[in-house]
């Protein structure tokens, strides 16, 4: 490649990163939206703390287990313990490795929203630490990393069994859905806030305390987007690249303006008006859904993946808070978990190059099954162990006093508003 293309696409991946780093303000302002004022501090230290934990540990030792070369069968990387010499791809290693930070940051960041307002902060150190160390590079070795679920070899595992590999271009597993899941198993772990359920079991509205703060958290997500998914192109010289980026623009907003669409219509048709807090996670819900295959299917195909995430997330919510009485405040695990599991899925069938839809048969959408099974079962499994295992050596829930009265004043001395 030459010196001015080269230059370019750094300048790309840089920009991208930006865009990425830019999301974590975007998902503070959302969970602090969609939350009481007494625990604003508590809420916005959490997205810092995600950000400057993931940051350290990711160039330590994640980045290693990430992208170092296979141990284990390709179960993960070698640990770089800040060494980055081992990368020798063209594009400079500490502009990748600033890129590749700020995803890991936004998976630990997912679990903030469904844990917040009763979980200790010296604990949420604890577990945030352990998801960019860990769980998040581990299974991101398996895919992006170049592991088994990637390994595209004749005789390998992926391609005897399924004639293909396991495709996730920006995300909505590897990020995503693992976020989900571990959001899930933290919610669970705490138990629902006070007041959630009454005694007859019956779910209690517990309403966030400024929709305009989750509003302009969304806008700033919806923005950041753009350099997750046309960033993970990694390039912007060449025709080829040009393109690619081009259509990964596209589908992507695509997808979040029908993901919001069909949440609106279906919250107006089930509550008899539209919801602005559900239609702001319907657009999330689009976004999370296109990333897998948001460079493999068409722009209707977009369109299709955003507006079936837009309604099943409405399901999704429902079925957790009214069924399963999981307390997740913000719906995190419905529109990262549900949806990012969704979006992997349709990514099998709707593909251009090797959908099912497009009559390419079976192989690829069984690639695309057992990746996200493989990945949220290591997610799960992590996630017991990690929550149920602080839990029960530490505590991960504050005193019912604290909770009561606030998060920010007995956890951090302050209050974001006087």
């Amino acid at each position: 490649m030459n010196e001015i293309g080269l230059s370019l696409d750094t300048v790309w991946m840089l920009l991208a990163a930006m865009l990425v780093f830019w999301m974590q303000p975007g998902f503070a302002l959302c969970e602090a939206g969609f939350t009481r004022s007494k625990n604003t501090a508590n809420i916005l230290m959490k997205n810092f703390v995600d950000f400057m934990f993931g940051s350290l540990l990711f160039f330590f030792l994640g980045f290693g287990f990430m992208f170092g070369s296979d141990v284990l069968g390709g179960f993960m990387g070698m640990p770089n313990w800040g060494d980055l010499s081992f990368y020798d791809g063209e594009l400079p290693v500490e502009g990748f490795l600033i890129f590749e930070t700020v995803f890991c940051a936004t998976s630990a960041t997912i679990v903030s929203g469904a844990m917040a307002e009763r979980t200790k902060f010296s604990m949420y150190l604890i577990y945030s630490a352990v998801i960019s160390l860990l769980i998040y590079p581990i299974e991101g070795h398996w895919t992006w990393g170049g592991g088994w679920l990637c390994n595209d070899a004749v005789d390998g595992f992926m391609m005897t069994t399924f004639g293909d590999v396991f495709h996730d271009f920006a995300g909505s597993a590897i990020v995503h859905s693992v976020g989900g899941v571990l959001a899930l198993i933290g919610a669970l772990a705490l138990g629902p806030r006070l007041g959630k359920y009454g005694k007859d079991g019956k779910s209690r509205a517990i309403p966030g305390h400024n929709l305009m703060m989750a509003a302009l958290g969304v806008f700033i997500l919806w923005l950041g987007w753009f350099g997750f998914n046309p960033g993970s192109q990694l390039a912007a010289t060449g025709e080829v690249n040009r393109v690619a980026i081009s259509h990964v623009f596209l589908t992507t907003n695509l997808a979040a303006t029908a993901g919001g669409v069909a949440t609106m219509f279906v919250t107006w048709w089930k509550y008899g008006k539209p919801s602005l807090s559900l239609v702001l996670n319907g657009v999330l819900a689009g976004l999370v859904g296109i990333t897998a295959g948001c460079d493999l299917v068409s722009p209707l195909g977009a369109i299709i993946i955003g507006l079936v995430c837009g309604v099943v997330l409405v399901f999704a919510i429902e079925f957790i808070d009214h069924k399963l009485h999981i307390d997740d405040p913000v719906g995190a695990s419905s529109v990262h978990g549900v949806c990012g599991i969704l979006g992997t899925l349709m990514t099998g069938l709707l593909s251009t190059s090797n959908g099912a839809f497009y009559g390419y048969g079976w192989g690829f959408f069984g690639a695309e099954c057992f990746g996200i099974l493989v990945i949220d079962l290591w997610a799960a499994a992590c996630g017991f162990l990690l929550f149920y295992g602080i839990k029960k050596l530490h505590g991960l829930r504050v005193d019912t006093r604290i909770e009561e009265e606030g998060l920010d004043i007995y956890e951090h001395g302050e209050s974001c508003y006087n």
